[in-house]
């Protein structure tokens, strides 16, 4: 007996994903590069990486490699030509609504920062104190995990899917310090996010902030791996149904009896000469109906040459 499979309708309906750091790449990068929208980009035509954006001094560098594992590549320089301060990579399972915390934080300190002056909180020395850079997830409630190697803190979500891995046995600033990771462990579950040892701690602490976000994401149900559907929340995208009409209220009877007598009125104009002139001819003909015996003519007939032709105002 054959199983049936879902079908296409099923498979690309549009649902709401919570937690949010499991919901994938959901197949495009374009959330994440919405802060920095306005800055130069450069497409690439040759090598993994396909595009750069670049702040406008190009000390920073945001790289999309498509195809790669490590889908970005973020760097900074204190000078366009001088070496990487450090560097932040988010691998191919990341949803692009958590980089989007580091983009954000770094429109924004480019934004503030002095380009002649060559400073930026974006090159600022990271923060003595490790909990600074993961204050939001310490903040949401997630608490030590145990298990941590000796000289690393690990601090685990509340539903132990995803956590922060930060090592102290740091020996050159280009070393790997700060790991935000989320989901089973593997190829297409396990995100993660690297910083090196010299990124700004808040520029980190942005980024963690998103793993917290409880708001939920779009994806289509494809898109979501089959060992990471079953610990998560998924909610079809409900389409948008026109309202029934509500009976009108006894307001809405009035608005709407004094727009059709403006309406009539507008359609039919009449001075107070005209209303005069009207007037006298009902009398005139009831008069002549009463010596004669005869029917009055009807006031929508012509008027005689004689009588004034009723205007109408423009």
């Amino acid at each position: 007996m054959s199983v049936q499979q879902p079908n296409d309708d099923y498979l690309y309906q549009e649902v709401l994903v919570s937690p949010m750091y499991l919901a994938g790449t959901g197949g495009t990068a374009e959330p994440s590069f919405a802060p920095v929208a306005h800055w130069p980009h450069h497409y690439l035509d040759d090598g993994p990486c396909q595009l750069v954006i670049t702040s406008p001094d190009h000390r920073i560098r945001i790289g999309w490699y498509g195809d790669d594992f490590d889908l970005w590549r973020i760097t900074a320089a204190e000078e366009a030509s001088s070496s990487t301060r450090w560097t932040a990579t988010f691998n191919h399972s990341m949803p692009p609504e958590v980089v989007v915390g580091l983009t954000t934080a770094l429109a924004s300190d480019y934004a503030e920062a002095d380009v002649y002056d060559g400073n930026g909180r974006f090159l600022a020395n990271p923060s003595m104190y490790w909990a600074d850079a993961v204050r939001p997830l310490i903040d949401a409630g997630w608490t030590h995990g145990g298990g941590a190697a000796s000289g690393t803190v690990e601090i685990v979500a509340p539903d132990g899917q995803a956590g922060v891995l930060i090592d102290n046995r740091r020996y050159r600033p280009d070393e790997e310090a700060v790991t935000l990771w989320a989901g089973p462990r593997g190829w297409g579950t396990r995100a993660e996010a690297i910083f090196t040892a010299r990124t700004p701690s808040h520029l980190i602490a942005a980024t963690a902030a998103t793993m917290v976000d409880p708001a939920p994401v779009v994806r289509e149900r494809h898109q979501i791996h089959r060992e990471v559907a079953h610990l998560v929340s998924l909610t079809p995208v409900a389409p948008s149904t026109p309202q029934a009409p509500r009976a009108p209220t006894p307001l809405d009877v009035r608005r709407t009896a004094v727009t059709q007598a403006v309406q009539r009125a507008a359609r039919f104009p009449r001075t107070a000469a005209d209303l005069r002139v009207m007037a006298a001819r009902s009398r005139t003909s009831t008069a002549a109906q009463t010596r004669s015996g005869s029917p009055a003519p009807a006031l929508a007939a012509s008027p005689s040459a004689s009588a004034s032709t009723p205007r109408r105002s423009r």
